[in-house]
């Protein structure tokens, strides 16, 4: 099972990453969030839209 780790960068800024059961990071944030707040905003949205977004090949 997938887990989402938060943390502060050496900017001190707050950022995700999701990292699957064998310690794969599959996803992060990509920008650090000021907030600890924000950062967990910005993983709710990705838990609530990720599922119905559509697949590009280009």
């Amino acid at each position: 099972m997938a887990v989402f780790e938060v943390f502060q960068d050496k900017r001190s800024e707050w950022r995700w990453r999701l990292v699957a059961s064998n310690g794969n990071i599959i996803a992060d944030s990509g920008e650090g969030y000021r907030s600890k707040q924000g950062v967990l905003r910005g993983i709710e949205s990705v838990k609530n839209n990720a599922p119905e977004a559509d697949i590009h090949v280009e």
